[in-house]
């Protein structure tokens, strides 16, 4: 279309295009073969398709969804290509799923692997400096499993599909506070743990005020608060 064809008031191509009203029967048509197509697609590749997804599978579901979109839209596309487009994607999604299933790093390859975010009530900050997270987001999660301070989780894991898995620690353990700064009327009801203070940092602790006027030995920040307990 040229430049000089587009004139703000023509409501006509602004509503359908350069096609006539007929192709909105088609459209019907189109989008219903291809729901049957990524529904049919998703079946077959799995129950892991409606749960939280790896790389792969994302990868799977975007190409199936982009194929569909111009099918569904483009009156000179036909339908043929997208059947063997979602065959092939397919096919090559149940190939990796074999692969993985009998080398264990095969899989670590495809899915990526877990990672390390809290180890026994302090942050692992190279961890989430290579998972690309804040201590906010590792908080913010932590404060979704009920738990209010870091020393109440025994391991934090950021699984390969993105999702949170939080151990929590069977016993109890001063760790530092959790609770945004701001709510202070709720951060005062947390019972402090006697002569013990936390890294305001990555959460490690140290049972006295002599070593909390040191820098921290695991991240060698300066800024400690009182430890709390549950």
């Amino acid at each position: 279309m040229k430049p000089e064809d587009i004139h703000i008031t023509d409501y006509m191509r602004i509503l359908l295009g350069e096609v006539p009203w007929s192709f909105l029967i088609e459209v019907l048509f189109r989008v219903f073969f291809m729901y049957l197509v990524l529904t049919l697609a998703m079946r077959v590749m799995g129950k892991r398709m409606a749960a939280r997804l790896s790389r792969s599978e994302m990868a799977a579901l975007v190409s199936l969804a982009a194929a569909n979109g111009v099918a569904i839209l483009a009156p000179d596309r036909g339908l043929l290509p997208v059947l063997i487009i979602a065959v092939v994607i397919i096919g090559f999604q149940k190939f990796i799923a074999w692969r993985t299933y009998n080398n264990p790093r095969m899989e670590q390859y495809a899915m990526g692997d877990l990672d390390v975010l809290v180890k026994d009530g302090v942050l692992q900050l190279e961890c989430l400096q290579h998972c690309r997270m804040s201590q906010e987001q590792v908080f913010a999660q932590c404060r979704f499993e009920q738990i209010d301070n870091l020393g109440k989780v025994k391991r934090a894991y950021l699984e390969a599909n993105g999702a949170f898995t939080i151990l929590k620690n069977q016993e109890k353990k001063a760790g530092l506070s959790i609770l945004p700064n701001w709510d202070k009327e709720f951060k005062d009801t947390q019972q402090v743990a006697a002569n013990t203070y936390a890294c305001c940092n990555c959460g490690y602790t140290v049972p006295n005020l002599k070593q909390a006027q040191n820098p921290c030995p695991v991240c060698q920040e300066n800024e400690w608060n009182e430890a709390v307990i549950s």
